[in-house]
């Protein structure tokens, strides 16, 4: 069976370069599944979960905002943001989803400050979402 070539590319630079046999993606009109000779698309990510599947083994990474890059033999994703579930501290990232949402409730912020605060928010749901669903044993 043929192979896509998925490479994850961050702001802190190469997350994960990897041959799998389907990735998941969390696109802007809903879950994305991509498999070897997908036809050709460029699109928007939104913050969610990725779900690599190779050979009956799945890796979870929670993403940002970004876009992705699909051909027939490859899948470059550029995100803000990849962690992998046990990358995630869940306290951490609750405490996150806490202080944007009450600094979101409080409307006392700019207009740079409140989108920049709502994409924290989206980023740490997403977090959230990947460590409560795949919690390591």
């Amino acid at each position: 069976m043929s192979q896509l070539h998925v490479d994850i590319v961050t702001p802190e630079g190469v997350r994960l370069a990897q041959d799998v046999d389907m990735v998941t993606l969390p696109g802007q009109e809903g879950e994305m599944g991509v498999f070897p000779n997908h036809e050709p698309l460029i699109t928007r990510i939104v913050p969610g979960e990725l779900i690599l599947q190779s050979g009956g083994e799945r890796k979870v990474l929670a993403v940002g905002e970004g876009f992705v890059r699909i051909s027939a033999e490859r899948v470059t994703l550029l995100s803000d943001m990849a962690l992998y579930e046990e990358e995630i501290e869940e306290a951490k990232v609750a405490e996150a989803v806490e202080r944007a949402q009450q600094a979101l409730r409080r409307k006392e912020l700019g207009e740079e400050e409140q989108a920049a605060t709502a994409a924290l928010l989206a980023r740490s749901l997403a977090q959230l979402k990947v460590k409560r669903r795949h919690r390591s044993a």
